[in-house]
């Protein structure tokens, strides 16, 4: 046989790209990939994994090479002249319901905890406080950014971004709680992003609150308080009742100038994408923290791959305002498209220079990545087929940030015999167009705290597309796990009720069959299923039509006894095969 011809491919690559490396038609990749369930055009980008499986099929070895990527211009240098003091960045984690949100509830005496769905934070979200309702002259008229992250489990990839864009961690325990799997996971993050904690151990007030506990289940994770001789900040509060919250503040100022944070606010700005969303009237949206320099209304910029002049610049609260400066959170608008979660922001001269590196970043990260092609396993003899189950579904959410949580936890959902594909992805509302790929490719829609327009709502009834919205992550979750059991064969299980051998065969013509048998174990009984082996091996199954004893009938034969059994005409039994009789149960399979 001669050696298969050897491609090597990057991350992803074009369809044609690929044709042309393995001197093929693209007619015939295109072909392949439509055997395998993928809907590609020429010029659409499949991933390496894809392109491998195709290769298999067309006698094509495919190896991955390794690509160095383009140089990237971020601007995140900053310059040691002009340095000037900045407010710290300080985010607010913990584990779901141990008070985060009412603790910046509380700080910015504004009521946010009852906006947010199923009583759980589901975006980052970013605010600035200046404490000018304190008594304490310490902290008094002095400025703090606090980010606030989601605690539930299926948002952690919000977490270590926030990890990773703060200055300080303020981790809340509740002490009626303890230490959760979210408290542990942020102390890891901490850990990987070298930032300081101070630990926040909330709800101090309630009746069954154990700080001691706390304190000594913090330990156990290299977190011991400043009070038991170790480095670790910890501050008692109520998030409810303000108790401890001035103390907290005070703690966070004094941890910050220890930092000694300082930025150039007269360098262009450089930031981070803390959320991005799709808003009518404005298009891209963006809440930015920036991190260094000052941005400016008007300021051409580039964030990843996308470029665009700053049409709108908005605080946190909304209001208009022409600059920010160094660890302010704003909302940005004039951007040509939507960036991604986590991309960076630079400023530049002009367009022309933000454009060019939004380029060079759209060349250097995989674009497209359409389904990846899944192998259809064999069992050992070759024989038979396992059958694969697919859940087909078109993505929408209402910012990046939950598309990548939504994203992770859909991930979290695998086993061998099925499987969730998502045809596409997105961020804003739920349109006629995405209705119309999910008529053609056989798919629901779900959207994530996202509106669905009256077309696509229309369109969806005459066409019979199932669109379901969620306010809450983990609903959607247990809504698509519900939906792949249902897609999922029932899982056939089959109680023993009776074994026994044949002793005779009685009658063997076209009008039935009738065999003789000792029963050996249980009972065997009139319509029970049944099954014969040979050697240990199943040869016939089929079901009793009828038991006698003698010359009567009789419903059942137990052990110890011998009877005579009636059988469809044509079974395929013979004299000293064995016998088991059961009942088959079919129940509906499960997926966690």
């Amino acid at each position: 046989m001669a050696d298969k011809k050897t491609i090597k491919i990057g991350d992803v690559v074009t369809v044609k790209e690929f044709s042309d490396l393995a001197d093929l038609p693209v007619t015939s990749v295109i072909s392949e990939l439509m055997k395998n369930g993928i809907l590609a055009t020429i010029n659409e980008t499949i991933d390496f994994e894809t392109a491998s499986i195709i290769g298999d099929y067309l006698d094509i070895a495919v190896e991955h090479k390794e690509e160095a990527a383009p140089k990237i211009h971020t601007k995140t240098e900053v310059s040691t002249k002009n340095l000037v003091p900045r407010p710290p960045v300080v985010t607010i984690m913990g584990h779901v319901d141990h008070g985060k949100t009412t603790l910046l509830d509380n700080i910015r005496r504004a009521h946010v905890a009852a906006g947010e769905s199923g009583g759980i934070t589901q975006h980052i979200t970013a605010y600035q406080v200046t404490l000018d309702n304190t008594r304490n002259k310490e902290i008094k008229n002095k400025t703090i950014t606090f980010i606030d992250t989601p605690g539930h489990a299926a948002f952690s990839a919000m977490r270590e971004h926030g990890t990773a864009i703060t200055d300080i961690i303020v981790l809340i325990v509740a002490a009626n709680d303890g230490v959760m799997p979210q408290t542990v996971e942020v102390i890891e993050q901490a850990r990987i992003n070298n930032v300081p904690i101070i630990v926040a151990i909330n709800k101090v007030d309630l009746p069954d609150a154990d700080i001691m506990k706390v304190k000594q289940q913090l330990t156990e994770y290299g977190l011991v308080a400043e009070d038991w001789g170790g480095k670790t900040i910890m501050v008692e509060i109520s998030a409810k009742t303000g108790k401890g919250v001035d103390d907290l503040l005070e703690m966070i100022l004094l941890q910050a100038e220890i930092m000694d944070l300082k930025a150039n606010p007269d360098s262009p700005a450089v930031g981070i994408v803390i959320e991005a969303k799709m808003q009518k009237g404005k298009g891209s949206l963006a809440l930015v923290l920036i991190e260094n320099g000052t941005l400016r209304k008007g300021e051409p910029v580039a964030i990843g791959s996308v470029y665009g002049k700053i049409r709108t610049l908005e605080d946190f609260s909304g209001n208009t305002i022409e600059s920010a400066g160094p660890s302010t959170p704003i909302k940005i608008s004039g951007l040509k498209s939507l960036p991604d979660f986590g991309d960076r922001l630079a400023a530049f001269a002009n367009e022309k220079e933000a454009k060019e590196n939004a380029t060079k970043a759209f060349s250097a990260k995989p674009q497209i990545h359409i389904a990846t092609a899944h192998r259809i396993k064999q069992s050992e003899e070759g024989q038979e087929y396992v059958e694969f189950t697919e859940l087909k579904l078109v993505i929408k959410c209402d910012v990046k940030g939950s598309l990548e949580a939504v994203k992770k936890s859909i991930g979290e959902i695998t086993s061998e015999n099925y499987g969730i594909k998502i045809i596409s992805e997105g961020v804003g509302p739920i349109s006629e167009s995405d209705v119309t790929l999910a008529k053609s490719t056989k798919s629901q829609v779900l959207g994530f705290r996202a509106t669905v327009f009256g077309a696509a709502k229309r369109i969806a009834e005459k066409e019979g597309v199932i669109i379901k919205t969620f306010p809450v992550i983990y609903e959607m979750i247990d809504y698509i796990k519900e939906e792949l059991s249902n897609l999922l064969p029932a899982e056939v299980i089959e109680e023993q009720l009776g074994s026994g051998k044949v002793l005779a065969i009685f009658r063997d013509d076209k009008k039935g069959f009738v065999a003789g048998g000792s029963v050996e174990s249980g009972k065997i009984s009139a319509n029970d299923e049944i099954k014969f082996f040979q050697d240990k091996n199943e040869k016939y199954r089929t079901k009793i039509l009828s038991l006698r004893r003698e010359k009567s009938e009789v419903k059942e034969c137990e052990s110890g006894s011998e009877c005579g059994f009636s059988l469809p005409a044509g079974a395929n039994i013979a004299v000293g095969d064995t016998f088991i009789t059961f009942k088959t149960e079919h129940r509906k399979r499960v997926v966690e």
